[in-house]
């Protein structure tokens, strides 16, 4: 099983990224998928997640509104689009996945099975 997360990038204040996740090697049913990301220093945190049956989402508070998870099944790929980014938005975002994961325990680390390397985001003018 590997995911591939990619789309990270600099960025000025209110700008924009999409990160991917690409994964393979893993056949999808009952299954969560979400981001999490971590700043120097900081701990690793929930940001957004998605069912993979119903497409249901949840998000972060300091992130809703500006951010938007999707999935596309065919490409087996979640994506993270990222509008009005502020610069303690900066970190490393992780994907990850996890099967029976109901959507109320996604900001839960632990339920989660398979990470991703990581793709680094920076915020800064």
């Amino acid at each position: 099983v590997q995911l591939q997360a990619s789309g990270g990038g600099l960025v000025q204040p209110g700008g924009s990224l999409r990160l991917s996740c690409a994964a393979s090697g893993l056949t999808f049913s009952n299954h969560a998928l979400g981001w999490f990301r971590q700043a120097p220093g900081k701990e690793r945190e929930f940001v957004a997640a998605i069912r993979w049956s119903g497409g249901s989402t949840i998000y972060e508070d300091s992130v809703k509104g500006r951010f938007t998870i999707s999935l596309d099944k065919a490409k087996k790929t979640v994506y993270l689009q990222m509008n009005s980014l502020k610069p303690e938005d900066t970190a490393a975002y992780y994907c990850a996945t996890g099967r029976g994961i109901i959507l109320s325990e996604t900001r839960n680390r632990a339920g989660y099975t398979y990470w991703g390397q990581g793709t680094l985001v920076t915020v800064s003018s």
